[in-house]
């Protein structure tokens, strides 16, 4: 029997192989053991599956439950899974992987009655059953025609639309037990590899949970988040409006060239959201200080100067001020766990005297506000003077804008808080999300290449570490705001693909974080594109485009 040389990262060594293995086979030969995986496997600095077969001479890396592609090709089967035993308990029910929300993902089970705690219990178990019969989950490839027929006949338009309208001649798709679904990611080879999940009745459907990456053997803890869910289901409602679900209901619109009203029509609802927020505040007597928090490349800024115009049409007269401003001298900055600064912690903010000052200028005193000099790395007073008078409020922005902490010594009923963040509700298909990081990753990539000079081989690098920083400092005061804002727009994707794939492209595939531009250019293949010359100047995407009527 023929065999290859792999070289396999997760030893240092390399093995022979039988040409033709699959990566199951490569892991035994190997004599790995881990205890969450592995559940897929960077081939080539490419993340492919267990289903994967070599022909050739390649370098891997086994990948478990605590990287982020290992989680989702779990993440994606457990999916596959409650698909299929929503089909067996209820045949004609349609089934709608919807949107992450309190560490689970929502679930929109379509029945011919209200989902109840039966249904609930009925599903639970039969995913059980079905992890328990250790079915293996195959893996085909079609034509794409056949595939489409394939969906047609089980009644899986969404699918349908999408494989129509991308123009591939073949397509890949999965089967458990008779039941086919497509997915356009890795998955696992055998059900039994789902070792944890939860499911629980939420609102009017499902939370599904998955293990947490941190601690893989412990389901993430489910937090409530309703204010989040309800900006999720406004969204809905935009999409409803708009008649616009789904990627392949996207490209549907821009191939019947409809897409200048699209654009319009999603300008003018957030514009609208905007001015509610601002009428809000107007409304309600002694807000003083409007505090704007959201991730990175959430589209805060332009947040922050949108509703300013709009606060400004209520009589309101908008004074900002930046946080960067109040960053302790450097050496008092806190360490992260390798010892470097770290900029993102509450901490490297100056908090007593931000609070000095603006309980000072709600007393009506005149404060000389501070200013940071980056390059010394030094906290100067700036020589500019402030007294907030009876019309104006404060503007502050901030990743910490939520975080109790920081304004502790304001009086909180002269706070107002608005939660900004890119917030996707576009799905590729009824069965496959689109994250909402992906969406906030691919407008930072394309901003920090053009205002900070910065590859998106850098980019990619960094991003881990930024999420580290959300996930401790923005998102567990998510559900502290007063009004949320979702920043994403249902045609964004469209238009970010254009300047996104030039970029990732020039990711070379030595480097590790070509496995993460790779799969953002593969799914940034299912969408059509539409030319950036169609996007407004007071549109929020032109903070990461650029020829933006604000000044940034």
């Amino acid at each position: 029997m023929e065999k290859i040389d792999i070289f396999c990262r997760n030893t240092g060594q390399t093995i022979a192989v039988p040409l033709g293995a699959n990566l199951d086979e490569v892991y035994r030969l190997a004599g790995l053991q881990m205890e969450y995986g592995p559940v897929s496997v960077r081939v080539n600095n490419k993340v492919e599956g267990m289903h994967y077969r070599i022909f050739g001479p390649k370098e891997v890396e086994f990948l478990d439950m605590t990287s982020s592609s290992g989680q989702r090709a779990y993440t994606r089967s457990l999916f596959f899974v409650l698909c299929k035993a929503a089909h067996d308990l209820y045949p004609d029910c349609r089934v709608w992987i919807d949107i992450p929300v309190s560490n689970g993902y929502f679930v929109d089970l379509q029945l011919d009655h209200a989902v109840t705690l039966d249904d609930v219990g009925r599903l639970r178990r039969r995913m059980q059953e079905i992890i328990a019969a250790a079915l293996p989950i195959h893996r085909y490839e079609t034509t794409t025609e056949q595939a489409i027929q394939m969906f047609t006949e089980r009644g899986t338009l969404s699918k349908v639309k999408l494989l129509r309208s991308i123009g591939r001649l073949y397509t890949t798709y999965y089967e458990i037990d008779g039941y086919q679904d497509y997915y356009y990611g890795s998955m696992l080879t055998n059900t039994s590899q789902l070792y944890l999940f939860g499911l629980e009745k939420y609102f009017d459907g499902l939370l599904l949970r998955i293990p947490s990456r941190e601690h893989p053997g412990e389901l993430d803890e489910m937090v409530h988040q309703d204010k989040m869910f309800g900006i999720f289901k406004e969204h809905h409602r935009w999409q409803d409006i708009l008649g616009l679900r789904t990627i392949g209901d996207l490209n549907e619109v821009i191939e019947r060239g409809y897409t200048s009203q699209l654009i319009q029509i999603s300008e003018a609802l957030q514009e609208k959201k905007i001015a509610r927020i601002a009428d809000e505040i107007a409304q309600r007597k002694g807000i003083k200080v409007v505090l704007i928090a959201g991730p990175s490349s959430s589209g805060k800024t332009t947040t922050c100067k949108r509703l300013s115009v709009q606060l400004a049409v209520n009589g309101i007269k908008p004074v900002g001020i930046s946080l960067d401003d109040y960053f302790v001298d450097r050496e008092q900055t806190p360490r992260d766990a390798n010892g470097d600064y770290d900029f993102e912690h509450l901490h490297a903010l100056n908090l007593d005297l931000l609070n000095q000052q603006m309980t000072a200028l709600l007393r009506g005193e005149e404060v000389e506000l501070p200013r940071y000099d980056f390059p010394t790395g030094r906290s100067l007073m700036s020589g500019k003077k402030l007294t907030l008078h009876a019309d104006e409020v404060l503007v502050v922005e901030g990743i910490h804008a939520l975080n109790p902490e920081l304004m502790s010594q304001v009086p909180q009923e002269q706070l107002f808080r608005v939660y900004a963040s890119a917030l996707t509700t576009l799905l590729l298909d009824n069965h496959n999300y689109i994250p909402t990081t992906d969406n906030r990753l691919l407008r930072r990539i394309i901003r920090d290449h053009k205002y900070r000079g910065v590859s998106a081989q850098e980019t990619i690098h960094r991003w881990p570490s930024v999420r580290a920083g959300e996930n401790r400092w923005i998102f567990p005061f998510q559900e502290n705001a007063d009004a949320m804002f979702n920043t994403a727009m249902l045609f964004e994707l469209a238009v970010l693909k254009r300047a996104a794939e030039p970029l990732l492209e020039q990711v070379p595939e030595s480097a590790p974080e070509h496995a993460e531009a790779y799969r953002l250019l593969k799914f940034l293949r299912y969408i059509k594109p539409i030319p950036e010359t169609q996007i407004p100047p007071t549109s929020l995407l032109r903070e990461f485009l650029g020829g933006s009527s604000f000044s940034y």
